[in-house]
């Protein structure tokens, strides 16, 4: 174990449960990353030698994430990461009023909420009880609606696929498919959606790189101003390689998406099993076992507990989770996803959300839950021989 990570948690063998915050970089990534940057490093706008062999990594990873999410290269733009990804499809497609929901990322909420500033009207669709959004009747002004793939708290999926075959010419619907890519099937044109996002570190690529698809024909208008880059819709230099290594990210946790959702599943499962087994607790979303949720996510409450006091205890034992979004939750204030579920007081103040990976197995489980209940009963002033 490296020595930062031995300290980090205090001597205890670390346990992440946080992967939909972020993943560990894939030695795969990292490899295409590091080639990249040796062979590769030239501007890929300059027309010398250099810039040309920049020009055509990037224009492979660009074919190879298209491919991979069943869209067209001339469809994919990349970005820093979702957040930009998301303001940018918000913003440009955000012309007349816009539904969504409060179940939405905060890259996708906040800027709704600037539009709202600007005099933009936004409908909020309701949510049921396992976190998923009801969809309503459109008032004829609507030209957006937002619907996530998977939400990053409670890994309910959404109906994105049937809502989109709802509706009418003239109006758009933006996805937000960043919890979802990576860990189940992602076909862009399947979906029906205009604009799709997606963030590399989410499934084992490299921070600060992303891409916003687009249908072809969609007009999307710059953040930013200054070059002519990817058809001037995101101006600045392109990475060549953090694009490679998010292809080759892709690529790797696509290629096991089945045999990995059954395992994740089943540590779910063994995870839920383990917790609730020895300690009250109560599952926040869609059921376990459920087929319309991602086998990475367990959201859950321990009544009579405070997150925030548990968060730090747990990291104390050397067992990495969260009270939500990592976008949201540095105030440690209550989830506004399980609030818009109608989550109880008392739940709602004592949810936290493990996240897993492929990579971990039942003895990483076994270890995580018995600290999780030793914390929880400790906190609860119980007698943990009991």
């Amino acid at each position: 174990m490296p020595a930062a990570a031995a300290n980090y948690n205090h001597g205890m063998r670390p346990i992440y449960l946080d992967h939909n915050a972020t993943t560990p970089l894939l030695p795969e990534a990292r490899d295409a990353m590091l080639r990249a940057e040796a062979e590769a490093f030239g501007n890929p706008a300059s027309s010398h030698a250099a810039g040309r062999a920049a020009r055509r990594v990037l224009e492979d990873a660009r074919e190879r994430v298209a491919a991979l999410l069943g869209a067209s290269p001339d469809e994919v733009t990349f970005t820093s990461g979702a957040t930009e990804a998301n303001n940018l499809a918000v913003f440009t497609l955000g012309t007349g009023r816009v539904v969504a929901s409060h179940l939405e990322h905060p890259c996708v909420l906040e800027p709704l909420r600037q539009l709202e500033a600007r005099g933009v009207v936004v409908e909020w669709w309701p949510v049921n009880a396992r976190g998923v959004v009801v969809p309503q009747p459109l008032h004829p002004d609507t030209r957006l609606v937002c619907v996530m793939l998977a939400n990053h708290e409670t890994g309910a999926v959404q109906p994105v696929r049937e809502i989109a075959a709802t509706l009418p010419p003239g109006v758009a619907l933006h996805c937000d498919a960043v919890q979802a890519v990576g860990k189940v099937p992602v076909k862009f044109r399947d979906l029906g959606a205009t604009t799709l996002t997606a963030s590399a570190h989410k499934f084992g690529g490299p921070k600060g790189v992303g891409v916003l698809i687009a249908k072809r024909g969609t007009k999307l208008a710059p953040l930013t101003y200054g070059g002519h880059q990817q058809g001037g819709r995101r101006p600045g230099t392109e990475s060549p390689a953090r694009a490679a290594a998010m292809a080759a990210a892709l690529e790797h946790s696509t290629r096991n998406l089945t045999a990995n959702r059954a395992k994740l599943a089943a540590l779910r499962e063994r995870l839920w099993d383990r917790v609730q087994s020895a300690a009250p607790v109560e599952v926040n979303g869609p059921e376990i076992g459920a087929a319309d949720a991602l086998p990475t996510t367990l959201n859950v409450s321990f009544p009579g507990s405070r997150a925030d006091l548990l968060l730090m205890a747990l990291d104390l034992a050397g067992v990495a989770c969260s009270t939500g979004s990592a976008c949201s939750s540095g105030s440690l204030l209550p989830s506004p996803v399980l609030r818009a579920m109608g989550v109880a007081a008392d739940l709602l103040r004592s949810a936290l959300r493990f996240s897993l990976a492929p990579t971990q197995d039942l003895a990483d489980i076994d270890d995580a839950a018995e600290r999780i209940v030793s914390v929880v009963r400790r906190h609860r002033g119980e007698d943990e021989s009991t």
